[in-house]
């Protein structure tokens, strides 16, 4: 195209476009914690290096939301984060679900389990002494304002009945040498705004027809994720008409200029609260001929207010208040909370495993469309689920060398496995937390697009949790690391038994793509 000057079509096979196309980034952390015999963190020391590929490309502002999440629910007294992003020899990484934010989450859950086993205590207890409380401060400076993670944690807790759960699983690992099962019980928090600041803004183009229809554009883009639906009934029951007379236009920007990314989490919020000002806007030029016509129809009032030359066009704007941006006391509106309880069952001798049942509760304040929501918690969960245990990226480097330096191994659906329907939990629970509005949001709602992602990790350690009780049955109970994702063959030799002892011990790490 360069040197023609001009444009160039290309059809890619699968593999040539993973070979090509920038991946989520690897990181890599290191930590320093100081805790006491209480499970209470104190102080916290974390190093973050995350594989940026050929080109800086989006990795600085996906490494800020890492390190504005490396506390996951947790109230460290002290507390530094520190990250860098390296530059190596494989296509440039980018931006996917969760942006940073699991990346940053899991390191300090890898952490709340190596304070566990030092302390010979369940790592719950230590998840649950350091959640942060109601006006507890974030790193970054960032008072909690309406934190329900307690509640989350308390109300799943006794609704998945996780205590006695567990004593079933230590009396199944009792009765059974070479399958085990591991349960795990997760929290997240995930900041809803744009690190960016200026991004955090949206608008949108109300008309109200005189047959009573309202057409909306805004300038959100409809990928699956049911943003049209949210914003259709935002419409509906701000100008109190019934949803099937809204009509949402496609997003075009000679109808509203200048869109932020649909990103974030926060497009519900941005279009959603620009589409309720343009409303609002029409209800008070309507407001006299509505109170002229108290038992009028839509149509019957715009035709009135029609007839007496009313514009019944608006333009909405929003702007997140109060935020300044990553840097600032205050980087994100609010946050999303949640938790997830899942117990799997691993077969010690190959590795393989199964989900046997995950139960999940999140804080989505008032739900617009609590079927939507529920969609995209299992999604993100079923997305993170394969991002922590099966999605793993195999790079040649010098721990790969039968595969040329910077070239993509796992570039094809016969070795770069995702998960499918045999990898969704035998039982999933979906919970939303009841009578927790968020005033910081479009009808007290919150975002939910990328928070769910995280609790998919609750598989990952469900599945370390069941690998320390193989270990214990050869006499070992110290922590050892486990490096996301758990693939079958890390499970296989993390479980050391008298097969695998003979070539990889205790200490053993499997090689990773980092």
């Amino acid at each position: 195209a360069f040197d023609l000057q001009r444009p160039v079509r290309l059809c890619l096979d699968r593999d040539e476009d993973m070979q090509m196309t920038g991946h989520r980034h690897a990181f890599y952390g290191k930590y320093k914690v100081g805790f006491n015999d209480k499970g209470q963190i104190l102080a916290v020391d974390l190093k973050l290096y995350s594989n940026g590929g050929n080109s800086i490309d989006l990795s600085a502002a996906v490494m800020q939301r890492a390190v504005l999440h490396a506390d996951n629910c947790y109230n460290y007294p002290n507390a530094r984060f520190h990250g860098k992003v390296c530059k190596t020899n494989i296509s440039s990484n980018t931006a996917f679900r969760g942006f940073g934010g699991p990346q940053g989450m899991i390191l300090t859950e890898a952490w709340m389990d190596h304070v566990a086993r030092e302390l010979d205590v369940s790592v719950e207890h230590v998840r649950q002494v350091n959640l942060y409380q109601e006006g507890d401060k974030v790193p970054c400076g960032m008072k909690l304002d309406g934190n329900n993670i307690v509640r989350v944690w308390e109300e799943l807790q006794k609704s998945s009945d996780f205590e006695q759960r567990k004593l079933q699983v230590e009396d199944f690992n009792s009765k059974n040498k070479y399958r085990k099962r591991g349960i795990a019980f997760v929290p997240t928090k995930f900041g809803i705004a744009f690190t960016l600041l200026y991004y955090n803004q949206g608008g949108a183009l109300v008309h109200i027809y005189t047959d009573g229809t309202v057409l909306v554009t805004h300038g959100g883009v409809e990928m699956g994720q049911g943003l049209h639906t949210k914003i259709a009934q935002i419409a509906s029951s701000t100008l109190k008409i019934p949803v099937k007379d809204v009509f949402i236009a496609e997003t075009s920007t000679d109808k509203v200029p200048n869109a932020s990314p649909t990103a974030a989490s926060a497009s519900s919020d941005l279009y959603g609260a620009a589409v309720e000002d343009a409303c609002k806007q029409l209800n008070e030029r309507l407001q006299k001929y509505r109170e002229m016509l108290p038992e009028a129809s839509m149509a019957e009032i715009a035709m009135t207010a029609h007839k007496d030359r009313v514009d019944l066009s608006a333009h909405g704007f929003y702007k997140m208040p109060d935020i300044n941006g990553f840097g600032g006391d205050r980087p994100f509106m609010y946050y999303t909370y949640g938790a997830a309880c899942s117990e799997v069952e691993v077969d010690v001798l190959t590795g393989d495993f199964q989900t046997l049942k995950t139960d999940i509760l999140m804080d989505v304040g008032n739900s617009i469309n609590p079927a939507i929501d529920i969609g995209q918690i299992e999604g993100g969960f079923t997305q993170g689920l394969g991002l922590m245990t099966i999605e793993e990226v195999v790079w040649g480097d010098k721990d790969h060398p039968w595969v040329r330096p910077g070239v993509l191994h796992t570039r094809g659906p016969g070795t770069y496995k995702i998960p499918t329907a045999n990898d969704i939990p035998v039982e999933l629970n979906v919970s939303l937390l009841q009578n927790a509005p968020n005033p910081h949001a479009v009808a007290s709602s919150k975002a939910i697009g990328e928070p769910p992602l995280f609790l998919g990790s609750s598989v990952f350690f469900a599945i370390k949790d069941a690998i320390y009780s193989a270990r214990a049955g050869q006499g070992e109970t110290k922590f050892f690391p486990l490096y996301s994702p758990a693939t079958p063959e890390k499970i296989r030799m993390a479980c050391v038994d008298e097969f695998s002892k003979p070539y990889a011990g205790f200490d053993y790490q499997a090689k990773t793509s980092v």
